[in-house]
């Protein structure tokens, strides 16, 4: 699964044989978050989370749409179509 971003000891990634729609995987330490990219324009959204807080998805949702054309772009190259 190739990581596409890493910010403040979280790394994101887009494993190699996933499914549509177009979404990454929020990894930290005892936890992970899957966000739907909602390709091309965002915003990012929650599908499921294991072990984050609530402010902590609030912080990492707004660093995905930051970056939410380039995870789009990453997720085409990945996988095609979005």
């Amino acid at each position: 699964m190739p990581t596409v971003l890493r910010f403040l000891g979280f790394r994101v990634a887009i494993y190699l044989n996933d499914h549509r729609p177009a979404h990454v995987h929020v990894i930290g330490a005892d936890r992970e978050a899957v966000f739907e990219l909602q390709c091309p324009d965002g915003p990012p959204k929650l599908r499921e989370s294991f072990g984050f807080h609530h402010h902590q998805l609030s912080f990492v949702k707004a660093r995905l749409a930051d970056s939410v054309a380039k995870l789009c772009e990453d997720w085409e190259r990945i996988h095609g179509d979005y």
